[in-house]
């Protein structure tokens, strides 16, 4: 957390400065205090007159890169003025957040953020890239804030560039760094690198290279290897001169766990370099291009420098293979995600993906939209009909996949089990499309469209129109009419091609999906995989309902559940039973047997308790048709509703009753101090 003082300048202002300590846990400090702890602080909020702020920090003022960011507010809290260190301190950013907390107006003067120009000098701080710019960097942010001709020479993939590519203004020229010719410089005021190698360029243009961190370094050493410093320093030379590549870009080093206590490896880690360690086993398992039966009699693997560097960048491609000296060797590999080209667009998305951060892979076994029926009864795309007839998760209708009850990825996502991702360098995207409406698919889920080389689509619930926005040359298909193994064999086409495939499925994919057999087959073939979550049909439900589901101190709890067709509901969720709470319900895939539903819930629910049955929501053809619970069945009959229908139960539909605590004048909570009576 920014350390925090805040300057009260007067009474006037108290409540302001009250309410920013209490927001940011600041210090308050008088003004008098302030030239001596003035490299105390990370921030300062004066509260009360601009010039008096200004005043007080004049003479303290040095260089933008050392001072501290300051901001001063009015004492109503009316304005919040971004006065000092703007973009490196992180002033404008503070006056943004604290402005949005009081409710007052943000005054950010910089010229790139009234443009919406990119803030050149802190993007390293925004994507976590080291800089290299020296006397130049100002000479850049002129020619670039004032529109004059900008070369961006991009080497790596990842979400920084992403952003400078999407967001890329017209006077800023891209270029990939495989296609950059040093003499097309001259047509440029100014250069701005994004690459982890080394680059000569006309002195007389000024340029800023920044230099993400994303290369893997193995590294193999001789027992009590000395002096580490002049091995560190041989390494150092030889990645810098000889194969211009900048150590500011190394991730973490990586080596064998015997030499964990090695001179070199302390001396790696005290200059701040993270350090992996593998076991013999692990690193055997590795296929390199250099093996050593020297060194497999030694530590009992045959190589560590490039085995290290490949299992450090997630199976990545090797930069520069062993290398030796006389106590060292060495090998750099990246992760494919961080290639242009090479790991194919998307990558900087979903590559992080591929790092198994947020944990493991759910069970399998679902049935796939080839199978038959699902499990609510819809038919399926190419199998028969199934039990009901009712909803699938997005309230449309099914394409023959059953539900997914238990396999859900982890949070974080990742590959399969074992944490690997495929050599080709492919990532299948499985995209919750929402519940129908174009509009409602994710930001993500967009980018993931708009870059996918292959999209296959649920056809028969899924509309088209969520894929125009493909790219050129994308393959665009539907999976209607094709069987679980025909889907399969598609996908892993494009995958062992390097491509980024999006599975786009209905509503959210993990609520009565059908995608558990498809990811037991990415699993199985070791495939690069993630989901992106999308908008529920009951979460579509409420919007249109116009109805909290949750009600203060009446109900506080939402169940999704269906009806039992052929295949029975466990014996603890039948609905009578989960009726008992008298809960917000809603009942997914079962209009067809809305008789037994209504029967079932009568037996706990009153029979006046509100229902409505909600069709195609937010489709053009949109229904909704709202009644008592003791009429369900018969609204459902009248209407012919027994596909694609979301039944929802509850005194939550239409309910004005019952106020939060949370906007209570006399409740106090962490950004309002609550009033006596």
């Amino acid at each position: 957390m920014v350390k925090i003082a805040i300057i009260q300048i007067s009474e006037a202002g108290n409540r302001v400065a009250q309410r920013v300590q209490q927001l940011t846990g600041g210090e308050l400090i008088a003004r008098a205090e302030v030239e001596g702890r003035w490299h105390d602080y990370e921030a300062f909020v004066f509260v009360g007159a601009l010039g008096i702020c200004v005043r007080t920090i004049a003479p303290l003022i040095e260089d933008k890169h050392s001072d501290p960011a300051v901001l001063c507010i009015d004492t109503l809290g009316y304005h919040v003025i971004s006065v000092l260190s703007g973009h490196v301190g992180g002033a404008n950013r503070l006056t943004e957040l604290l402005s949005e907390h009081l409710s007052a107006h943000p005054v950010i003067t910089t010229q790139s953020d009234l443009t919406g120009l990119w803030a050149l000098d802190c993007l390293d701080q925004q994507f976590g890239w080291h800089k290299l710019s020296g006397d130049d960097e100002n000479r850049v942010l002129f020619a670039f804030v004032n529109r004059r001709p900008v070369a961006q020479i991009l080497g790596v993939r990842d979400e920084g560039t992403d952003y400078l590519e999407q967001t890329c203004p017209e006077h800023v020229t891209i270029f990939e760094e495989a296609d950059w010719d040093p003499a097309t410089a001259a047509d440029f005021e100014a250069l701005v690198f994004v690459s982890f190698r080394n680059h000569d360029y006309d002195p007389s243009i000024p340029a800023i290279h920044y230099i993400p961190r994303v290369l893997s370094v193995g590294i193999g050493l001789a027992h009590q290897a000395v002096p580490a410093q002049v091995i560190w320093g041989e390494i150092y030379s030889d990645l810098w001169g000889r194969q211009d590549l900048l150590t500011y870009a190394i991730r973490e080093f990586a080596t064998i766990d015997v030499k964990a206590d090695e001179p070199v490896i302390r001396q790696l880690q005290e200059e701040g370099f993270p350090v992996r360690f593998y076991t013999a086993d692990e690193l055997a398992q590795i296929e390199v291009p250099t093996p050593s039966d020297t060194v497999a009699r030694h530590v009992g693997t045959p190589s560590v420098s490039e085995a290290a560097a490949l299992l450090s960048s997630e199976g990545g491609e090797l930069l520069v293979e062993k290398q030796k000296g006389e106590k060292w060797t060495y090998a750099v590999a990246i992760e494919r995600r961080f290639l242009r080209g090479g790991g194919g667009p998307g990558d900087q998305i979903a590559g992080r993906y591929r790092q198994g951060e947020g944990g493991g892979q759910g069970e399998s076994g679902q049935r796939g939209e080839s199978g038959g029926q699902d499990e609510g009864g819809q038919r399926g795309e190419s199998g028969g009909q199934g039990e009901s007839g009712g909803q699938d998760e997005s309230g449309q209708r099914g394409e023959g996949g059953g539900q997914d009850e238990g396999g859900q990825r982890g949070e974080g996502g990742g590959q399969g089990e074992g944490g690997q991702r495929g050599e080709s360098g492919g990532h299948i995207e499985i995209v919750g499309a929402g519940p129908g409406d174009p509009d409602l698919v994710s930001v993500r889920g967009r980018r993931f469209l708009e870059q996918a080389d292959l999209i296959l689509y649920a056809g028969s619930l899924v509309p088209k129109a969520l894929t125009e926005c493909h790219k050129a040359g994308a393959v665009v298909r539907s999976s209607a009419d094709m069987a679980l193994e025909e889907q399969c064999v598609l996908m892993k086409e494009h995958y062992d091609k390097g491509h980024l495939i999006v599975r786009l499925h209905t509503g959210d994919p993990c609520i009565f999906g059908a995608i558990q057999e498809q990811m037991a087959f990415f699993d199985a073939h070791g495939m690069s995989y993630h989901i992106t979550p999308g908008i529920s049909s009951f979460l579509a439900a409420a919007a249109e309902l116009r109805s909290q589901f949750t009600i203060p101190e009446r109900t506080q709890t939402i169940i999704l559940t269906r009806g039992e067709g052929r295949t029975p509901m466990p014996d603890r969720e039948k609905l009578h039973l989960l009726a008992r709470s008298q809960s917000t319900m809603c009942i997914f895939l079962s209009a067809a047997i809305v008789d037994d539903v209504q029967k079932e819930l009568l037996q706990e629910y009153p029979a006046d308790t509100p229902v409505a049955a909600c069709y195609h929501l937010t489709w053009p053809d949109q229904h909704i048709y709202r009644g008592k619970l003791k009429d369900l069945a018969q609204i459902v009959h009248d209407n012919h509703l027994t596909l694609t229908t979301m039944l929802v139960v509850g005194e939550a539909i239409d309910n004005r009753k019952g106020l939060s605590e949370l906007y209570n004048k006399h409740f106090t909570h962490l950004f309002r101090k609550g009033v006596d009576s």
